[in-house]
């Protein structure tokens, strides 16, 4: 039985798996319907007219995997809410299926062609992306060794031609069977691009002899293939892991103050949460019972833990550290910050067009025009100059002969090789200097950057706390006041402790024996040894001591410290803390202002602390107290400006606007992988001081691109301009051909040789 939609005054949800539905059917032309079966998780798209299959299918797969992080459990879609009116949009329900239409006339639907979509599980995604990346890998390595052992065979060996000609056979099949999948499908949509020319080339190349040509061609297409879908299936693989750390369950307190662990997804505005120490909040929502500390590193980049009471924010995705809290549930779980995350990394992936090369952008125009006009003269070689067709004769070469010449001549080996041999040269030059280029598009890119933004924790600064001075009031016990913090904190995990523990080993401090040791919630730590009791913990704590009097004249800890107290009889005092500036990062960033690139702080700290580490380096703009969403806010404002925004970052909270930057770049040595894993550049040394390198070598490779462009076009246009006129012999068309080949090869190497700057 169908069921009509509920009136206007029917109560609207916030985000439901069918509003997303509907936002996908709002936004493609020519989709017309989806209809969705959540019990079963079955999907089918009506369309109406022309449709980019493959496209759809890579949008509906994106969306049908946002579905799967935060509406299904269990395996299973969530059922359909009470729907509501969306829209322009017809929305019915008929059994389990949920049915989606846009408005049109009643003959419309006849019109339809209805498509079938698998639900695609995030683990046979990254599965499927693997699997791909690796049988390019493996099909490219075929090509590659038999290439390498029928030109062994044939100079070396002498072995007989059908011998030769057999190894080379397995070179080119292997090399050009994605290709040739690739060529089919555009094919079948009465398209002719890159791959389908490179397969012409190849076969033209094998009919007049030149087997070697073809298969060499046929193994940098696929080797660059696999590269790309090894970037693919990275991308993949780090989303999932992301989803698979967001909490499927909660724990609901019930009226009757029990609780039940219930589905995050199902989780409602106004649910009260329970959330022990070492858990991770589920969803978005403030503390109404309780204290604790939040690490919200993850999201903010802050060093420090948050101490949170009641009506304190709290964050999905941040980490409890000690206390019970109950919490109130102010936002749903798709609106989590970790779910937010999850999507600004999946749209921005989208929305980030990869570096459109040379060869690219005239693909499919280049393939036509070579082609036809392979086929043009093929015509006026046989039936304006009565040349043989196919039978060579003393008088010359027969017009087939001829025309696979020029196709051989138009061959754009050289062309492809232009590129790809600077951005491996460069790759290696960066990676014996501590700087991982994820691919071309960074490396021709990142030159172009007039506008750097930058995180402070953990980029411009160290990224962890360290002790910086030890005070004793009065004066004089300062060595009692370390021992003392030393010997409590040797007991706790909180990175306050570690980093006093660490100082204090640096040293040469010896902890005392302790008799007895309690930690005070939210507070700090109480301990006995043989000398008395002692106390380490926040300032409040020491308040509540018989010398907290003392404390009135002692000055709050100066901007950007943190501070640790110790009291124990007559001695007091306390341990500052703080995250120290790189020592390179000053002279980076007059480099940089230098070279006329603006500098912005992108920081989730503070706006003291974040003013105070600008105004040390000289940064241009500080923009203060940002969760992702505003991170990536900040990059589009700027990109729409009409700069080319490089980002630099190493936390899970700046992956979205990595993703989102014209180059992203991270520090390696401690970013998280959510991080490393959306970089074009990485600085495996955590020495930003190799940003300056990474732009050096990103100049000289794009300038040796250029310079190998018109090297290899040059070859081509002089080369094919003569072939026209049969003035070129098919030895010189060779020589031409691999001179101009080995001469890109040779100029991209110069890059090898270049110095760090």
């Amino acid at each position: 039985m169908e069921n009509a939609t509920p009136s206007a005054s029917s109560p609207i949800e916030a985000s439901t798996w069918v509003d997303k539905m509907a936002d996908f059917l709002l936004s493609e032309q020519g989709v017309e319907a989806i209809r969705v079966n959540p019990e079963d998780k079955q999907v089918s798209v009506a369309t109406l007219g022309r449709v980019d299959a493959a496209a759809l299918q890579a949008k509906l797969t994106e969306l049908l995997r946002s579905l799967d992080s935060s509406w299904v459990v269990d395996g299973k879609l969530l059922k359909a809410p009470p729907l509501h009116p969306i829209g322009a949009l017809n929305l019915k329900q008929t059994g389990d299926h949920v049915l989606l239409e846009k408005p049109s006339c009643p003959t419309a639907p006849k019109l339809w062609k209805w498509r079938e979509f698998e639900w695609p599980e995030a683990e046979d995604l990254e599965r499927a992306s693997r699997e791909e990346w690796q049988m390019l890998a493996i099909q490219a390595s075929v090509c590659g060794v038999a290439l390498i052992a029928g030109f062994v065979a044939k100079k070396v060996f002498h072995a007989p031609e059908w011998l030769v000609h057999s190894i080379f056979g397995v070179s080119l099949i292997s090399g050009g069977w994605d290709a040739a999948g690739d060529a089919w499908e555009k094919i079948r949509e009465k398209q002719l691009d890159i791959h389908f020319l490179m397969l012409a080339v190849a076969v033209g190349a094998v009919s007049i002899g030149a087997w070697e040509e073809g298969a060499l061609l046929l193994f940098l297409f696929s080797t660059s293939g696999a590269l790309e879908h090894f970037a693919l299936h990275r991308t993949h693989r780090e989303i999932n892991a992301l989803t698979k750390a967001a909490p499927k369950f909660a724990h609901v307190v019930l009226q009757d103050g029990t609780t039940e662990d219930r589905p995050v997804a199902a989780l409602q505005v106004g649910d009260t949460i329970l959330v022990k120490p070492d858990e991770l909040f589920p969803v978005d929502g403030s503390v109404i019972t309780g204290q604790t500390a939040v690490d919200e590193s993850t999201l903010t980049g802050e060093s420090m833990p948050i101490d949170k009471e009641i009506g304190a924010p709290v964050f999905g995705g941040t980490l409890n550290l000690w206390g019970v809290v109950n919490a109130r549930v102010e936002k749903l779980a798709t609106q989590s910050a970790l779910a937010k995350i999850i999507h600004l990394i999946q749209n921005a992936q989208h929305l980030r067009a990869p570096s459109q090369r040379f060869t690219d952008q005239f693909g499919t125009r280049y393939t036509i025009i070579t082609l036809g006009l392979v086929v043009v003269m093929f015509l006026v070689w046989s039936l304006i100059f009565k040349i043989p067709p196919f039978e060579n004769t003393e008088m010359g070469k027969s017009a087939f002969y001829r025309a696979m010449t020029l196709l051989v001549v138009m061959s754009p080996c050289a062309l492809v090789l232009s590129i790809p041999s600077a951005i491996l040269a460069a790759i290696a030059w960066g990676a014996r200097r501590g700087i991982l280029f994820r691919g071309g598009a960074a490396i021709e890119k990142l030159a172009e950057v007039d506008t750097i933004a930058m995180d402070k924790t953990g980029t411009l600064t160290e990224g962890q706390l360290k002790v910086s001075l030890i005070e004793s009031f009065p004066p004089g016990n300062e060595d009692q006041v370390l021992r003392i913090a030393v010997t409590l904190e040797a007991n706790s995990n909180h990175p306050i402790a570690r980093a006093i523990t660490q100082y204090g080993k640096a040293h040469g401090v010896t902890a005392e024996v302790l008799a007895e040791f309690q930690s005070i919630t939210g507070q700090g730590l109480r301990g006995r040894t043989e000398s008395g009791i002692s106390y380490v913990g926040r300032r409040e704590l020491m308040k509540q001591s018989e010398l907290g009097q003392v404390l009135a004249d002692v000055p709050d800890a100066p901007l950007g410290f943190s501070e640790i107290w110790v009291v124990h009889e007559k001695i007091m005092g306390r341990v500052l803390l703080k995250d120290e500036i790189r020592s390179g990062s000053r002279a980076v960033l007059a480099q940089l202002a230098k070279e006329n690139v603006r500098t912005v702080m992108l920081t989730g700290d503070r706006r003291a602390a974040a003013a105070e580490v600008g105004t040390a380096l000289g940064i241009a703009e500080v923009r203060a107290g940002l969760h992702p969403e505003d991170k990536v806010a900040a990059i589009t404002e700027m990109t729409q400006k009409g700069h080319k925004v490089a980002m630099i970052g190493d936390g899970v909270n700046d992956a979205p606007s990595l993703a989102a930057a014209y180059v992203s770049v991270a520090m390696g040595a401690r970013g998280s992988d959510a991080a490393l894993e959306q970089s074009d550049v990485v600085l495996m040394q955590d020495k930003i001081e190799k940003l300056l390198s990474a732009r050096h070598i990103s100049k000289v490779a794009r300038r040796i691109i250029k310079q190998n462009i018109a090297i290899s076009l040059g070859s081509v246009i002089i080369m094919a301009i003569a072939s026209l006129f049969g003035i070129v012999p098919l030895t010189l068309g060779v020589l031409t051909h691999e001179g101009s080949t080995v001469v890109v090869c040779l100029n991209s190497l110069r890059i090898l040789f270049s110095k760090e700057h």
